[in-house]
């Protein structure tokens, strides 16, 4: 093994490599290009006297090595990180982080921001949006708003939202229901949410089961995909097709009769969104407040 010490510097690349998953990614994330990060790890590697990473098909993977020397390097970076936050968070006005997810960020909470700015001027409200909340959240944000189950987050989290969803469409399409709203799944066209696996959220098909209102066929010539929530809302508003709304977050559409219920409300009451903590500072604490007394407001009526 080599005597000469490995350069410190290069903990958050695997870091980043472990969160990204790839060399590549874990580049393009810090600036740099693929070659660099690839001498890099080898140059680690060469210190080190072992391998730290597998080489796969698509990504790659830490030894036990290599995950040994990333435990050491997540707890410095991460402590790093918090100090250099606390550091400026000293020498200006406090700001805090809301991890959540486009659908939550676009719909809900951007509408009523102004609300939060004007009952705290002296703070600043930063948001920090992904599709689902990640393992490293913490290091980005002061606390989050994230979907998910009793199981995943009830240890340290409270439930906002419960999941219930209603089909939605614009007035002009409802009037083709004639009245029969199970008429939708045959009228359609569906707008679908589509999920990485398994997914995490009622949709149609599980929808359909829960109302009773029969099964739909896959593939369906029409429908429409999205891989993001705010772009099936934004395609229901455009008059494509039938979208499931989740109660609680286009409530503001439903009231200014941009869109209309079509079909009965199915719940999953052990699912929705949840506020879990993260730091105990007083801007955090003031905002987790606000969030939980805006969503306690009644929600959009449905049948």
């Amino acid at each position: 093994m080599s005597d000469e010490l490995i350069d410190l510097a290069w903990m958050r690349l695997l870091v980043e490599v472990d969160r990204r998953g790839s060399l590549s990614a874990a580049a393009e994330a810090l600036g740099l290009s693929q070659p660099a990060v690839s001498y890099q790890i080898r140059l680690l590697e060469q210190r080190a006297g072992l391998p730290l990473l597998q080489r796969l098909h698509r990504g790659v993977r830490f030894t036990d090595e290599g995950r040994r020397l990333l435990a050491i390097a997540e707890r410095t970076v991460a402590e790093v990180d918090s100090l250099q936050r606390s550091l400026r968070a000293a020498r200006r006005r406090p700001t805090v982080r809301l991890a959540t997810d486009y659908a939550f960020s676009s719909l809900w909470l951007i509408p009523r921001m102004h609300a939060f700015r004007q009952s705290h001027p002296e703070i600043d409200l930063q948001i920090v949006a992904t599709q689902r909340l990640g393992h490293h959240w913490r290091e980005d944000a002061d606390l989050a708003v994230a979907f998910g189950t009793v199981d995943e987050f009830s240890a340290r989290g409270r439930l906002l939202m419960p999941e219930r969803v209603v089909p939605v469409c614009t007035p002009a399409l409802a009037a083709r229901l004639a009245g029969n709203a199970s008429a939708l799944v045959q009228a359609g066209p569906l707008i679908h949410l589509e999920a990485d696996n398994l997914s995490p959220w009622l949709d149609w098909k599980s929808y359909c089961a829960g109302a009773s209102i029969g099964a739909i066929e896959q593939d369906r010539p029409g429908d429409l995909r999205f891989n993001t929530y705010a772009l099936v809302i934004q395609a229901a508003l455009s008059g494509q097709g039938f979208a499931l709304g989740w109660l609680g977050i286009i409530d503001q559409l439903i009231d200014s009769n941009l869109l209309v219920v079509t079909g009965q409300t199915v719940q999953v009451p052990e699912r929705g969104y949840w506020l879990v903590d993260g730091t105990d500072s007083p801007a955090a604490r003031l905002l987790a407040t606000w969030l939980v007394h805006e969503t306690t407001a009644p929600v959009a009526a449905a049948p």
